[in-house]
């Protein structure tokens, strides 16, 4: 019996647009013969729209903007009521970002009692965090960069004294939004002058910042699949033109190489592998997780952060990783819905039990 799958994209995120580029990737590669597939996209306001079915693959940008143009507006009540009438088997949300991967749309789906991929509330939202993230990793003893933290109050208050705090790790430093991914809001500073600006940038996405110190080392990325057994891929080294893997060169100028395998030793290889396995299960992650990490030219490995609902693409680094570990994209589509259809029962049997 064919499963109904929703596939929800779009959202009131600053990764809008990377959602949409990820929604058109899944439709293009997903299995039409074993799946029914209806859209429902959210709009920059929050509107949710929920269309029709989709009998055949979307082949362009432009029919994607046209299934959101003929798609009928909908509030979450209404989104509720076609989940009634549909009574879909699998949501997948293909959103990045606030709203998307926080762990806010994860627990709605929990509310309404529908199965949906990737990671739950807890994972989702301490994934997002960087702070709450990093200190979990802390108590798990992973290695990681030194940072600083603060909310927009704080540097309100006391900038002065924040900015000495920065000041005592080493230049260069990267400031970042706590809660936002695909490097928006992102910079690399080298002075106090620019530490100052790219704060100010950094609070116009979030009322919390991190800083952290700079480091010389390879970025090195590992994708984690499954639930309480994680899988981890082969490890893929990034390597980018710019001064750092940024929005522009992640997703538009096509600046960055991507090296698949990386040239590791076994023992860093295998250490990215329990470090990563680590991260998933201190984080209690389910699904998906790109693992991201530093490594030296010692050979020290320290982790950099995990993304929860990474970019899925096919040109994406997930993606990509697992091609090269024998798991290709539409295969990747159906291990994630296998993993939770299997997370869901897991639920229902404990609610069976408890009652």
């Amino acid at each position: 019996m064919m499963k109904k799958i929703g596939l929800v994209y779009g959202g009131k995120s600053a990764e809008h647009e990377v959602s949409l580029s990820t929604a058109m990737a899944v439709i293009k590669a997903v299995d039409f013969a074993s799946y029914e597939v209806y859209p429902i996209y959210i709009t920059l306001d929050g509107e949710w729209r929920t269309g029709p079915q989709l009998t055949t693959p979307v082949e362009s940008v432009e029919q994607l903007q046209l299934i959101r143009e003929e798609s009928k507006p909908n509030t979450i009540n209404e989104f509720i009521e076609a989940h009634n009438t549909i009574q879909f088997d699998v949501v997948f949300p293909l959103l990045h970002g606030t709203n998307g991967e926080d762990g806010t749309v994860q627990g709605l789906f929990e509310v309404l009692d529908i199965p949906y991929v990737g990671n739950g509330v807890l994972s989702s939202s301490a994934g997002m965090d960087k702070v709450i993230m990093k200190q979990l990793f802390e108590i798990a003893g992973l290695q990681q960069v030194p940072y600083v933290y603060f909310i927009r109050s704080e540097w309100k208050n006391t900038q002065q004294a924040i900015v000495e705090k920065c000041e005592q790790l080493e230049f260069p430093l990267f400031v970042k939004p706590a809660n936002l991914g695909s490097s928006v809001g992102i910079s690399k500073v080298t002075n106090r002058e620019q530490l100052i600006d790219a704060v100010e940038l950094a609070l116009q996405y979030d009322r919390k910042v991190v800083v952290e110190q700079g480091i010389i080392a390879r970025e090195i990325e590992t994708a984690v699949l499954g639930n309480d057994v994680p899988q981890v891929s082969v490890a893929g080294e990034i390597k980018p033109m710019t001064e750092f893997y940024d929005y522009d060169s992640k997703y538009k100028d096509g600046s960055t190489s991507l090296v698949i395998p990386a040239e590791l030793s076994s023992k860093v290889a295998q250490q990215l592998t329990d470090m990563a396995k680590r991260a998933f299960k201190i984080l209690d992650c389910a699904g998906l997780v790109r693992a991201d990490f530093f490594v030296t030219a010692k050979d020290e490995v320290l982790i950099n952060e995990v993304n929860t609902m990474p970019g899925f693409t096919p040109v994406s680094m997930y993606p990509l990783l697992w091609q090269n570990t024998d798991v290709s994209y539409p295969e990747l589509i159906d291990r994630l819905i296998q993993l939770a259809v299997e997370r869901y029962e897991e639920k229902g049997q404990l609610q069976y039990n408890r009652d």
